[in-house]
């Protein structure tokens, strides 16, 4: 009996601490999680690309969906080459995606290009393993507040026949109501764009 006894005192504290990290820092934990594996929701080809903005943030267009690069802390330059490439510059790498377009259908774009042949470019949607209860957020607007939230991430690989790649990475969190929303909903300092890596 005394052993039941230490056995149900060690492991219903054990459920508190573990439900209480989960309720307070849920977030936190699912960041974690997140950097050991993400479930695959979507892997699509990229068919034309485009850019809106001034150069140094705006919108990036990936088929029909917008990526926003604004109020990310990675500096970045989008133009056009001395060849009228459209291109993509961080961390003293340029990236050309291809040959600026100037077809009508991209006339409402500042800058656009679609893959050349022998390139490899999709845009593979993921999202966070572990969802976390949203206890404390309330909206006083509608008095609605989704019950959970879980990260979505947006993943843009692209790959030259010379071996040069580009991956971009964005995270937004997405909530649930009845159902689970749009994944695309921001938090200042943790969603956005999160990552370019350009190689060579």
């Amino acid at each position: 009996m005394r052993k039941i006894l230490v056995t149900v005192g060690i492991f219903v504290p054990c459920v508190v601490a573990i439900l209480a990290v989960w309720i307070f820092l849920g977030r936190q934990v699912s960041l974690l999680v997140d950097r050991f594996g993400l479930i695959e929701i979507a892997s699509t080809p990229i068919h034309s690309i485009a850019y809106e903005g001034g150069g140094t943030a705006g919108i990036l267009i990936v088929n029909d969906l917008s990526l926003s690069l604004n109020d990310t802390k990675i500096p970045l330059s989008i133009g056009s080459t001395k060849d009228n490439q459209f291109a993509l510059a961080s961390g003293g790498k340029v990236f050309a995606f291809g040959p600026l377009s100037s077809t009508t259908q991209n006339a409402a774009y500042d800058l656009a290009a679609v893959p050349q042949a022998g390139d490899h470019a999709a845009l593979v949607m993921r999202r966070s393993a572990l969802s976390w209860p949203n206890v404390f957020d309330f909206n006083l607007m509608t008095g609605q507040s989704p019950s959970w939230k879980r990260h979505m991430y947006y993943q843009l690989l692209w790959k030259k026949p010379s071996g040069a790649t580009l991956e971009m990475l964005w995270r937004y969190e997405q909530p649930f109501y009845d159902r689970w929303g749009s994944g695309f909903m921001t938090r200042e300092g943790s969603t956005g764009l999160v990552r370019i890596d350009i190689r060579p």
